[in-house]
Parts: C-alpha cells; structure tokens; sequence
C-alpha cells in the first residue's frame, strides 16, 4: 500500500533542490534575519481550493516557525476575491516558500475544480468520475488527491495496485480468458482485475470470466448501452475513452458505473492565487 505521507515528502525533497537549494540569495541579501511579516493568499478566480494540507507542508520545513490561520479548508468552494489564508513569521521564510506552495496550490486546485464541473454533470446519476494514471511524473499523489477534493474518486495509484488488463497485453497472452488465467496465477485473490474490451464480442468473452470490472474503451453510446445489456450487473463497468463533458450526461444514461477522464490531470488549468504582504492586523 502506498502511503500519501511519504510520496509528499520525497517530492518535496526534491522539490525544496530544485528551488531554494542553498538558500534564496536575492531574498537573504535584503531582509534580516530577524524580519517578521504577515502574508494572505487570495484567491483570483473561482473554484475549489486543494493543497492547502501539502502547502503548509512547505512552511513547516524551514527552521522558523510560521503561524498559519487557515479560513478555508481542502475541498471547499472558493470565489474570486476571497482571502483563503493568512500567515505570519519570519519573512524570509514566506518569501522562500512562497512559489513553491503557490505552484502546488494551484496545480491541485485547477484539478480539483476541473474534476468538480465533471461530477456536476453527473448529478443525479449512479456515475461516478474516476481519474487515471496521466498525471504529472513524481506529482502523483497530489493530483489524485486533488481529484478527491473535487469530488471524483481515485483509480488506481499505479501498476502495482491493481490488475488492468490493456489491449496490448491480451495481444501478448493471446486472448482475454489466457491474460485473466496467467495474472490469476501470480496476483492475489484480494487484488482487483479489470478487463479493457474494445468490442461486443470482448465484453461477452471478459463476462464469463468474473473479473471485478470491465472497462468499455472508445465505444460509442449505442455500443455501450448493448455492452451494458450483455454484462448485466456480473461487474463493474469503466466507460473510457474521449469523455468529454458534454458526453457524460448520455454515457452516464446508459448504466455505466464509472466514467474515467484522463484530462483531469493531463491538461491542467491553474486555479489563479495570489500572495500578498499585509500590514499585521494584530
């Protein structure tokens, strides 16, 4: 099982290289040391804020210490405007940290609000939105996280965690029933298999075989709906495969349990924050 705790912080490692390294020598050279200031973070646009757990994460590596007064939480709408976070410490902690927090909390949040207009357009409906592996290399555990933020729910987190059979290993077993034999063979019985099929004639031979869920690949509704009438609730179902919004409303129709979106993650748009520095209320 992967623990989220652990994946944060080694990205954070890295990240904290890549940016700060030694030390922020612009922002060393002009402000002491012993310099205090208080910042907030505004919001620019409207949405659903995610981050603000990894964020405070940044903060929380530099030696001096940063109150944080968080006005929101993860998975909460937010508007334009809206003062989200108020922080105050040691300045030149704030500026150090600043864009790599700001970097994490809008990439999260634009997925977050990205995933939440899915699930809108599922209202109503037994559909659920599931995310997929396209998301950004060593970002993964917070683009998944922010998908749950937004209301969607996770697939699995890689290949290690779940069966999912792919046109290109069924081509290698020689047919579906042989790939479902062969990873029944070594994988635990606790472990989930799914079964991509292209075709009716797939999804009749992927239904005799009791695999936990039969993903529906770049079908279209029709086929869908006739794919559906065939598996007759023996398993789940994945419809897959150019799920744009607009379309979701008539796949959603035909029964399927889960829309996955690879656009979730693979084409984000940042939710616009800002920080500013503030004179101290207190």
């Amino acid at each position: 099982m992967v623990n989220e705790e652990v994946l944060i912080e080694r990205m954070l490692d890295i990240a904290f290289d890549e940016d700060i390294a030694t030390g922020d020598i612009t922002t060393n050279s002009i402000i002491a040391r012993s310099d205090s200031a208080v910042a907030e973070l505004k919001m620019k646009a409207d949405g659903i804020i995610s981050g603000l757990a990894v964020a405070r994460k940044v903060f929380d590596r530099f030696p001096d210490k940063v109150e944080w007064e968080q006005l929101v939480q993860d998975g909460d709408s937010v508007h334009r405007g809206q003062i989200i976070l108020r922080m105050r410490g040691s300045y030149r902690t704030l500026l150090q940290g600043e864009r790599l927090a700001l970097n994490l909390l809008q990439r999260m949040s634009g997925i977050a609000t990205e995933t939440a207009r899915y699930v809108a357009e599922l209202r109503g409906t037994k559909t659920r939105i599931l995310d997929t592996r396209k998301t950004a290399p060593g970002l993964r555990v917070c683009d998944k996280m922010a998908v749950r933020h937004g209301g969607g729910l996770n697939h699995r987190m890689g290949l290690h965690d779940m069966v999912l059979l792919k046109d290109n290993h069924i081509k290698a077993a020689g047919s579906i029933a042989a790939a479902v034999e062969a990873v029944r063979r070594t994988v635990p019985v606790s472990v989930k298999v799914e079964v991509e099929t292209a075709t009716l004639d797939e999804v009749r031979e992927a239904v005799e075989l009791d695999v936990d869920v039969i993903m529906l690949d770049n079908m279209d509704t029709q086929t869908m709906k006739e794919a559906i009438d065939i598996i007759d609730g023996r398993c789940y179902t994945e419809a897959s495969g150019n799920m744009t919004r607009e379309r979701l409303a008539k796949v959603a129709a035909v029964g399927v349990d889960f829309i996955s979106v690879g656009a979730l993650t693979h084409s984000v748009t940042a939710l616009d924050i800002s920080m500013n520095f503030v004179p101290d209320p207190v």
